[in-house]
């Protein structure tokens, strides 16, 4: 009965290291969105400290049922409940913040467009932050996010490559990020030259902040724009939920082997009170060859 107590101990724990594996991997994911850590770093890090933990109480565990240490098992269990209580709390807080905001429809465009006023709450204050956006922006830049946009159609007549047209353009599923930084507001009546360069039409009325940012310099572009704000808010938005959905089912898991530690300790512990004074457990487990 002890060593099928510690053997569904050690179980328990390796299948939470296991658990913190795809932990670990969702903060690598987010991490790896931009090709940039530092554009999302509020976003990985939590995960990446939630998995590690896991992982080390987790061996935490494993050694204390592989080697019967009943304090060491005690404190794997402690730790583990504020493990399971952070996960919720970071499940709640990431659908608490990621509850407004969509992309709008835009007549004759198959891409949305983002407005920074669907948004609200704490992502919103953060991206608004100037000193908090010239890093994301900064980021943003540098990960070249813009440069995938080019594309080529093909002349019907030659077959030979050309410069894609504009209605081409405008047919193409584009993530957030590029709908919202990578072109000028639809709005603001730009023509169209290619992906990333567009010029203003002469006496148009410009109400929109957004149509002033706009540069064809490929440096700003529209990267100070509201609207890259929203779309990089619309981006972190569908990557949490996604993560959020995989915490959910990790979470499911983890109660349900914390609930087993538990039993499984409860039942070492009753085995150690059962126990005579200074009778070990090596002495129990293995009588004499003179009894009867």
């Amino acid at each position: 009965m002890l060593r099928g107590s510690n053997g569904l101990t050690g179980a328990v724990n390796f299948v939470t290291f296991l658990i913190s594996v795809p932990i670990l991997g969702g903060g690598i994911w987010l991490s790896s969105r931009t090709n940039s850590s530092e554009c999302m770093q509020f976003l990985q890090w939590p995960l990446i400290v939630i998995g590690i933990t896991i992982m080390v109480i987790s061996l935490m565990g494993f050694a204390g049922a592989c080697y019967g240490l009943s304090w060491l098992m005690w404190l794997y269990l402690f730790i583990m409940f504020f493990v399971v209580v952070a996960l919720i709390g970071f499940i709640v807080f990431a659908y608490a913040v990621t509850d407004r905001g969509h992309g709008e429809v835009i007549m004759n465009r198959a891409f949305l467009e983002y407005q920074l006023s669907d948004y609200s709450g704490w992502l919103k204050e953060r991206v608004s932050d100037p000193e908090y956006w010239s890093k994301i922006s900064s980021c943003l830049r540098d990960a070249r996010v813009c440069r995938g946009m080019a594309k080529h159609g093909t002349d019907p007549a030659t077959g030979m490559r050309v410069p894609e047209s504009p209605d081409m353009f405008y047919r193409r599923q584009l993530s957030p990020i590029e709908s919202g930084c990578c072109k000028p507001p639809t709005s603001c009546g730009y023509t169209y030259l290619n992906e990333t360069f567009w010029n203003p039409v002469n006496g148009m009325m410009i109400n929109d902040p957004d149509c002033t940012q706009w540069s064809n310099d490929q440096q700003k572009l529209c990267y100070q724009c509201d609207s890259c704000k929203a779309g990089f808010l619309a981006s972190i938005h569908h990557s949490w939920r996604k993560v959020s959905v995989i915490n959910i089912i990790v979470l499911i898991i983890l109660v349900i082997v914390y609930v087993i530690g538990c039993a499984a300790f409860r039942n070492n512990q009753r085995i150690d009170n059962s126990e005579p004074y200074g009778e070990s457990r090596m002495t129990k487990a293995r009588p004499s060859r003179y009894q009867f």
